[in-house]
């Protein structure tokens, strides 16, 4: 993982790892995240060389505290912030999961700031968790408390990430082949693992962007200039698949790649070619 460093905004303090020559791009993880996460999004997805990533904690997760943004809206003005303090003018932008919603406003409210999207798996808008989701966020929320549980259930993921991945992969055999192969084996035990490293200070963000998902009303994606790529899975038990068609029906330029039979994580899954229709995607934009 890249270093990180706290950088003061007008809207706030945002922690960012900022690495690589070229135009730049802003990465932004999903619920349970933080910048690392935001870094193996933007390394499972970005192989072709010659870009800056911009690797964020969002508002409420790890460095970047709750009141620099906790609406989406408030988020995306907080990237904008970000560039000016960077003296950077126009960005990529790639969101994973939670990040989506925050993507599109920046999108919406700064378009002169955004030369490119790629959204994976993300929310578009108004989103209810299945219980499971909220079961689960009640158990870490206990498991926080207690810096030695957190420690033993990183060490049981390590020691098993079978057990701990079929719980975003469905398929005992997609499971297996997704851990055994060399390049996407690794990332999907980082991210499995990664949730338990500062689990105290991923809850507030998350439990953030619950409440905003419930109460988000379609966003007019007609007004979005941006070209996007919209790259969702058709099985997608955590944002239905019905967020990705939002996109591809709703944003003039948009382009969508259907993941058929892809979870919530077929980042990861199909992983070859997501990679291959982002690096496309990129290199089309910045010609």
């Amino acid at each position: 993982m890249q270093a990180t460093t706290i950088i003061e905004t007008q809207c706030g303090p945002v922690e960012c790892a900022s690495y690589g020559e070229g135009p730049a791009i802003i990465a932004l993880h999903g619920g349970m995240g933080g910048q690392d996460q935001s870094q193996l999004l933007a390394q499972s997805a970005i192989t072709k060389p010659g870009f800056r990533i911009l690797a964020l904690s969002r508002p409420g997760y790890l460095g970047t505290p709750l009141r620099s943004g906790r609406s989406p809206e408030e988020q995306a003005d907080i990237y904008a912030a970000l560039l000016d303090t960077l003296g950077i003018a126009r960005v990529g932008v790639i969101a994973v999961s939670a990040g989506g919603l925050s993507a599109l406003q920046f999108a919406l409210r700064h378009p002169t700031r955004c030369w490119g999207m790629v959204t994976v798996s993300a929310c578009t808008g108004h989103l209810d968790p299945p219980p499971n989701v909220f079961r689960g966020l009640a158990m870490l929320n206990f498991m926080a408390r207690i810096p030695f549980m957190t420690a033993m259930m990183q060490r049981k993921a390590l020691a098993d990430p079978e057990a701990a991945s079929r719980r975003s992969i469905a398929d005992t055999d997609v499971c297996k082949r997704t851990l055994a192969d060399p390049d996407a084996g690794p990332l999907m035990i980082a991210l499995q693992t990664s949730i338990f490293d500062r689990l105290s200070r991923r809850i507030p963000g998350t439990i953030n962007d619950i409440a905003y998902e419930q109460q988000a009303v379609a966003y007019p994606l007609e007004n979005i200039a941006t070209p996007v790529l919209a790259i969702h899975g058709t099985a997608d038990r955590i944002v239905p698949f019905a967020h990705g068609l939002a996109i591809a029906n709703g944003v003039p330029h948009a382009q969508f790649m259907a993941v058929e039979g892809g979870e919530h994580v077929s980042l990861f899954t199909h992983l070859g070619a997501i990679r291959a229709r982002v690096g496309s995607f990129l290199v089309e934009q910045k010609k």
